[in-house]
């Protein structure tokens, strides 16, 4: 099936959904005032970024007119300007804005919004701000809160899902939280075991206890991280699942208590417990399993009425049993690849479920159409663990969207990613026919995805698409711990071929912006008439750049019509010329005969070169003076803060020894607590920073000094 009869799947499935919405109409207004139907007009969109995005899309389509809200750093945000109406909500940090209920209800009151999609994130699963709407008569696009404070307590949701019948884990989720009661269970569970804190999320709160006398240190470890994230120390112990597959199933409801599921999805790749590219439907599950594990999400949301749309979450064993994780209350991140499957508008669907409108279909009228992936692309480097990353896109260029490739973001080239909220760039989804043709196109549209300004995990996301055990579908939850080598492998020098790319890049470049000072000082000068590089036969140059840590040199002679760049024992005839198409700057050159076309970015001293297949980049090098000004600047014996944040925690002291690898601070940037650890052994020095004062990226924290060090 082609991407356009995805499409057609969509508009038969709205064109259900009109002609039953038409029959619930007539129903209304005529023989029966079962149905109460509440028009939105207008909505407001209680988030942020891509998320508001996305909802607004679905909005305007159904002619509701979409109000948002935003913070300080969202000012000039993708999604304040798509709105109808923006309102200012206060500060940047979220606890100022995003998360003050009042001021989200304020908005509502004040721009007559009926309704107030909460996305996900931020108020999304808070029973209370549910409870508030409904108290001052504005519409919750969501469930009942009752369904959310129910789901929201694992021990809690783990007794309902009981007596539902939905199969369970084994596990201990009882109110004696004595340690020793605790490790009693744990034995009687059998190691290993997973501690979950009971309020826990994102990976938070968990840890894997593989025997006995690691229990308490991991129970403590686990409990003071929950106390911060959650202010709750509260703990359930289950059997952990060795490989085990995450896979989740979309269901939705209205509140006739009507309830289908839209399929599963796989989205056992995760890196520190949180997605990273999920897939729809998951693979390899027989159509029995499908259908018990669909129908079992089903009893799960009927168990607490539930109302629109909502995830539930399983753990699954490589013989594909199936148990209960958890229930995610809203909306998914990850909800377009379920969207793609079947056609289906899940936003549109909760607006008319909030509403009052009953579900357009049944579930014999939904089916399976074709494969989707979703890659998550982030700022953050892999390399280092994930860490997160803050600053401006300076260049952006995305694959061109269309029936079968969806790109939804929340930024544009120039924006800034903040330190104040998710790092998520955008989602990267596509479909296709079948999952291996669904996957091609996956590293196809990740190759055309290119960013300069700050790291992303767009080459890792490539690695992993094209890892041979993701090909096969061999994944679990510990895929990427599991083929860490070949993931993250030894980064080695660029080819001679690369590096001729990147030299004539350079020759290119400085042609172009010569011929272009030119342009402005002289509408005479013969260089007007250049289309590509030309200079004085057998004149001589040489390029010096950087690849990584390594310096090089390209010799360079130009003869009539080409340019011969010499790396090592390797030469390079290269021609061509430029064109720029909107943001790019496009090489359409021949190297040693062979045609290519790739694009280039100039930024902060480097070249950024964006091939069919790959990024890479080198830098120019700079004058020894230059070099010996900035190293005199650096900071001797200096700890400096990884990114832009906020210090949580001061733990070293002046006059402290500590050892390589302590942790000196903590700093919380991009939703997550991150350790800033000592380089080496020694005394410290000074300490530049206290708890809660907000830092730069490559601000001093402290200095330590090395043993022996005068």
């Amino acid at each position: 099936m082609s991407g356009r009869n995805v499409i057609n799947a969509g508009r038969k499935a709205r064109s259900l959904s009109r002609s039953r919405l038409s029959s619930s109409k007539k129903l209304i207004h005529g023989q029966s005032s079962e149905l109460k139907v509440q028009p939105i007009d207008k909505l407001l969109i209680a988030n942020r970024g891509e998320i508001a995005c996305r909802i607004m899309q679905s909005a305007k389509r159904m002619g509701i007119q979409s109000v948002t809200c935003y913070s300080d750093a969202d000012q000039k945000s993708l999604h304040a300007n798509m709105a109808d109406e923006a309102f200012h909500i206060g500060p940047s940090p979220a606890v100022d804005s995003y998360l003050r209920m009042e001021k989200i209800i304020n908005v509502a009151k004040k721009s007559g919004a009926q309704a107030v999609h909460p996305g996900y994130g931020f108020l999304s699963e808070k029973p209370e701000f549910a409870n508030l709407c409904e108290d001052e008569g504005i519409i919750f696009v969501g469930p009942p809160s009752s369904a959310i404070r129910d789901m929201g307590i694992k021990s809690t949701s783990k007794y309902i899902m009981e007596s539902a019948g939905v199969p369970v884990i084994k596990g201990y989720h009882g109110e004696d939280q004595s340690i020793e009661t605790l490790k009693s269970e744990a034995e009687k569970i059998g190691y290993p075991v997973m501690l979950k804190a009971v309020r826990g999320g994102g990976g938070k709160g968990m840890r894997i206890v593989t025997k006995p006398e690691d229990f308490e240190a991991q129970l403590e470890s686990a409990k003071n991280e929950s106390l911060k994230a959650f202010d709750d120390d509260k703990f359930l112990v289950e059997k952990f699942v060795e490989r085990p597959r995450h896979v989740e199933v979309q269901v939705f409801a209205d509140r006739y208590g009507n309830t289908v599921y839209l399929f599963e999805r796989d989205c056992s790749v995760q890196r520190r417990h949180q997605k990273i590219i999920e897939e729809a439907p998951a693979p390899g599950l027989s159509d029995q399993v499908r259908k018990e594990i669909g129908e079992a999400a089903v009893r799960a949301a009927k168990a607490v009425n539930y109302v629109g749309a909502g995830t539930v979450e399983f753990i699954m064993d490589k013989e594909q049993n199936f148990f209960f994780m958890e229930m995610n209350t809203r909306l998914q991140v990850e909800h377009p690849v379920s969207e793609m499957i079947t056609g289906v508008d899940l936003v549109e669907l909760q607006l008319r479920a909030a509403a009052g409108e009953r579900l357009p279909f049944t579930q014999e009228d939904l089916e399976i159409k074709g494969h989707s992936f979703e890659a998550r692309i982030y700022a953050e480097d892999p390399d280092s663990d994930f860490l997160p990353g803050t600053g401006k896109l300076h260049y952006l260029s995305t694959p061109l969207p269309s029936s079968d490739v969806r790109i939804e973001t929340g930024v544009r080239q120039g924006d800034e990613v903040s330190q104040y909220y998710d790092p998520m760039i955008a989602k990267l989804v596509v479909w296709d026919e079948d999952r291996a043709t669904a996957l091609k196109k996956l590293y196809r549209k990740l190759s055309e995805y290119h960013v300069v300004g700050l790291s992303t995990n767009l080459k890792f996301l490539k690695d992993l698409a094209s890892h041979p055990a993701f090909v096969t579908a061999d994944v679990h939850t510990d895929f990427i711990q599991e083929h860490n080598d070949e993931l993250f492998p030894k980064r080695g020098g660029l080819n001679g071929h690369q590096l001729a790319q990147a030299g004539f890049a350079l020759i290119l470049d400085e042609q172009n912006t010569l011929a272009q000072k030119s342009r402005l000082s002289d509408t005479h000068s013969p260089m007007n008439n250049f289309s590509s590089y030309r200079v004085n036969v057998n004149e001589h140059q040489s390029i010096q750049i950087k690849d990584g840590d390594q310096d090089l040199t390209l010799d360079v002679t130009y003869s009539d019509g080409h340019v011969s760049i010499k790396v090592g024992d390797e030469e390079f005839v290269c021609s061509g010329n430029l064109e720029t198409s909107e943001n790019q700057t496009i090489a359409n050159v021949t190297i040693n005969g062979q045609r290519e076309r790739y694009s280039f970015v100039t930024h902060d001293g480097g070249l950024h070169v964006f091939t069919k297949d790959t990024h890479f980049q080198v830098q120019k090098q700079r004058p020894k003076f230059v070099l010996e000004t900035i190293e005199a600047a650096l900071p001797q014996g200096g700890i400096i803060a990884p990114m832009t944040g906020t210090i949580m925690e001061v733990r070293a002291k002046v006059g402290e020894e500590v050892k390589a690898g302590d942790t000196v601070a903590v700093i919380y940037a991009m939703k997550l607590e991150h350790n800033i650890v000592a380089p080496h052994d020694g005394v410290v020095e000074e300490v530049f920073v206290d708890a809660s004062q907000m830092v730069n990226q490559n601000d001093e924290v402290l200095k330590i000094k090395e043993h022996g060090d005068e």
